[in-house]
């Protein structure tokens, strides 16, 4: 063969061969896309997903479609996602409590540091306390005055063992030396109906779910869990102007992928995640839930994935909590 068709059918080949991949790139997404909740629809988990699906699936030209999995403290979402597929139709939206889970449940089927590709942070929230309005408590000195006053007489709610929610509950037992009993739901939204029905009547909900109860007065806010006073509830103290200090605490919000699903895939859809939280309808809608839009790159992500998972470790040893 003449070296000048050695070298034509040569790089004919070589464009053969990156062609698929770049049909692949230019075609996604072909089909519709499909984000998995870990928690019941309602909840700050399900509202922040909901919201940034609408978005993104608006900017790639396919809808993005919610599928609901609660249950497991959102580790049933969670397995789905681990066991799908790595081509791109596939993602979890995925909240603080999966860092936590790394170190709560011992006997999970996935390492969610190891075994999900990190690829956009959506919002940072705080939680915010609030209580039933038939509590005798107008503060949280109250609060805590009254629970010790009636030990494991008041109930908290949670999104499921080992949430923000629950951890809050616990990190609060611990530093205000209460004793309160926690009833587990599988999400927000159904732990906040028999919140304002009044079976139970303590619960550090996330702000997107809770703020909208506490505006129309079916609960009392007593304070923010965040080391400073949230936006969108300015007149709600922090636990620490309020009393008790070393709380602070965030909820956080993003979206994972499967192992080995293609890097140029999740470049994009950090790049369309970026571009949705610098909306102004996006950012305004965050501010009524209370949540702070948290652009960052996929890689920065992960890291910020693994400072957490380190740092709820160390609050499950202290707290002692045990999940099977």
């Amino acid at each position: 063969m003449k070296r000048r068709d050695f070298l034509s059918a040569t790089g004919a080949g070589a464009m053969a061969a990156a062609l698929p991949q770049q049909v692949f790139a230019q075609a996604y997404p072909s089909k519709p896309i499909k984000f998995v909740v870990g928690f019941a629809p309602g909840g700050a988990t399900d509202v922040v997903g909901r919201l940034m699906a609408r978005k993104i699936g608006d900017a790639l030209g396919q809808p993005i479609i919610i599928e609901n999995k609660a249950g497991g403290s959102s580790n049933i979402g969670a397995e789905v996602v681990f066991r799908s597929a790595p081509d791109g139709y596939t993602f979890y939206v995925c909240a603080i409590t999966s860092a936590i889970n790394a170190s709560l449940f011992p006997k999970l089927p996935f390492d969610f540091a190891k075994d999900f590709e990190p690829v956009a942070l959506f919002a940072k929230v705080p939680n915010i306390l609030v209580v039933h309005p038939s509590v005798p408590a107008k503060s949280l000195k109250e609060l805590i005055d009254y629970a010790r006053a009636n030990p494991g007489k008041l109930s908290y709610a949670s999104s499921g063992s080992g949430t923000s929610i629950h951890m809050c509950g616990e990190l609060f037992k611990i530093l205000a030396k209460v004793d309160m009993v926690h009833i587990p739901y599988k999400g927000s939204a159904p732990a906040m109906t028999d919140m304002i029905g009044g079976q139970v009547q303590v619960m550090f909900d996330n702000m997107p779910s809770a703020l909208p109860h506490v505006k129309t007065g079916k609960l009392r806010a007593l304070a923010v869990t965040s080391a400073q006073r949230s936006l969108s509830a300015p007149d709600v103290p922090t636990m620490g102007e309020a009393g008790l200090n070393g709380f602070d605490v965030q909820s956080w919000f993003g979206l994972m992928a499967p192992k080995g699903t293609p890097k140029d895939i999740i470049t994009r859809l950090n790049a369309e995640s970026v571009k949705a939280l610098g909306t102004a309808d996006i950012k305004e809608r965050f501010l009524d839930l209370g949540a702070v839009p948290g652009p960052m790159s996929a890689e920065a992500f992960g890291e910020f994935i693994r400072a957490e998972i380190a740092r709820w470790s160390d609050v499950v040893k202290t707290s002692g909590v045990k999940v099977e």
